[in-house]
């Protein structure tokens, strides 16, 4: 006799069956949860710091501002202590480097690692595919820097009150190019594009170290090229004759004309010593040093006029909205590009 035998169902292909975006999340989470949590500790860290600092900030403005009467000698040493006492943190450039460092430890190794040691082939084969394991990645990590960025913006916003609440703030007005992208959602928008930048030069590159390379030369160049040329052109600039220019304004360039030609004399502010010089060699008071406020007023009437081209800083919204939508727009290329290359790459 011959045994009859029932065929086994064919086995279901696995790859029909898609891992789900929940689990797909956890597994990222899992994989990636010591660099979120450095990221969450050194902005915590710095957020802590701002706030210890930033309370004696408030204090001695407060009290500062609260003295009378305000030309006195004891209101202006106040004042004065003020404005020097945090010169370490005020002149923004230790924070500037956050989204920077973001950028290079959290964007750049995210798929490079995966491309330069191939464990990227093995994630192909469980289920999830090349889309979705690029996906899975880039949207949560970029989800969570941003966030964190965005709450840390809130504590610096809150750190940098007293400083532009003066007539002439200290250090520096609110547009300057140090401090406007600490603040509102600039700094989210920065570290945002900086991750970005990072995940597309891994990708491109596929080593980490010519890759963290890549994106700090790269973010590095976008910085100086917003904050020296892109910024101050977002609106036109306000262009006015009078030498009572905002202490609060970003000056973007001065120039000296003759009044009755309009004949270009001398551009930028230092040069005015030396027509000062030349104009009015006498303009101070007896036996004083000239002012500059002496020296400019003597030179307008020896037929000079100053012309000054600046930003107000009324305008400081609209540009931190306007920045902050074009490095979106960015950011959502530059991920998109790299999903892109994902897909190319062959296994």
């Amino acid at each position: 006799m011959t045994a009859l035998t029932t065929p086994a169902p064919p086995r279901e292909d696995a790859s029909l069956r898609p891992v789900p975006w929940q689990r797909m999340g956890w597994v990222t989470w899992r994989q990636h949860r010591v660099t979120l949590a450095g990221v969450a500790a050194l902005l915590g860290a710095l957020a802590v710091l701002l706030w210890i600092v930033g309370l004696h900030v408030h204090q001695a403005y407060s009290a500062a501002a609260a003295c009378r009467p305000t030309s006195s000698a004891i209101c202006d040493d106040m004042f004065g202590n003020f404005s020097v006492m945090d010169g370490f943190l005020a002149n923004g450039f230790l924070l500037q480097a956050l989204p920077a460092l973001i950028g290079v430890f959290v964007g750049a190794p995210l798929l490079a690692r995966e491309m330069e040691t191939g464990t990227f082939r093995y994630a192909w084969t469980q289920g999830i595919g090349r889309l979705r394991w690029a996906l899975a990645k880039l949207v949560l990590l970029a989800i969570s820097v941003t966030v964190a960025s965005g709450l840390f913006s809130l504590v610096t916003t809150w750190y940098y009150q007293p400083y532009f609440a003066a007539s002439n703030p200290v250090p520096q007005p609110p547009l300057a190019p140090t401090l406007f992208d600490l603040r509102g959602v600039a700094f989210p928008a920065w570290t945002l594009a900086a991750f970005a930048i990072g995940a597309l030069a891994g990708m491109l590159i596929r080593r980490v170290v010519p890759a963290i390379a890549a994106t700090l030369a790269v973010y590095t160049g976008l910085v100086f090229a917003a904050g020296g040329f892109l910024r101050a052109h977002y609106l036109t600039p306000v262009l006015t004759s009078s030498l009572n220019v905002p202490g609060t304004a970003w000056i973007a360039s001065q120039w000296w004309t003759v009044t009755r030609s309009g004949q270009f004399a001398w551009a930028g502010r230092p040069p005015m010593s030396v027509l000062g010089n030349i104009t009015c060699p006498n303009s101070g008071p007896p036996n004083g040093k000239p002012t500059m406020v002496s020296i400019e007023q003597c030179v307008v009437q020896h037929g000079y006029t100053q012309w000054t081209s600046y930003q107000p800083t009324t305008r400081f919204w609209p540009f931190q909205w306007i920045e902050g939508g074009w490095l979106l727009v960015l950011s959502v290329l530059l991920i998109a590009v790299t999903v892109w290359l994902v897909r190319r790459r062959a296994a």
